[in-house]
């Protein structure tokens, strides 16, 4: 059976890529690696976790499309930080508030939620100290 060799990116489509763009780079700190048109006229961004050689390919489709909808808990994408109480005040000091938590988890590690414009859940865990 063949094996893939490693996670190059994940999609999220949304309805206004500005919005969602502005949003990781100023409440996450990522920062935007390429944007393009694809062949089939969709918009596309490609922001880069810090750390991490894996993408996160935004996706506008062009005008006439379907808008996006999503639904509660479909998914989320979950970031690492080094101290959520520092990182979350210093992103409410830029106008982006947590949505839920933080709240201390069985393992002893720290998660928290902010809710990305399109409705897609993003998590936020301090590991456990130990």
């Amino acid at each position: 059976m063949p094996n893939v060799t490693k996670l190059l990116h994940t999609r999220m489509r949304v309805n206004d890529i500005d919005a969602t763009v502005k949003f990781y780079k100023e409440a996450l700190g990522l920062t935007e690696s390429r944007r393009h048109t694809s062949p089939r006229g969709a918009q596309l961004v490609f922001l880069q976790t810090p750390n991490s050689e894996e993408e996160i390919e935004i996706c506008q489709m062009p005008d006439g499309s379907p808008s996006v909808q999503v639904q509660e808990d479909l998914m989320h994408l979950a970031f690492e930080v080094e101290n959520l109480e520092a990182f979350a005040a210093e992103a409410a000091a830029n106008g982006y508030e947590l949505s839920d938590g933080p709240t201390q988890s069985g393992s002893g590690s720290i998660i928290a939620f902010f809710d990305a414009p399109e409705g897609y859940e993003v998590e936020l865990i301090q590991r456990a100290k130990g």
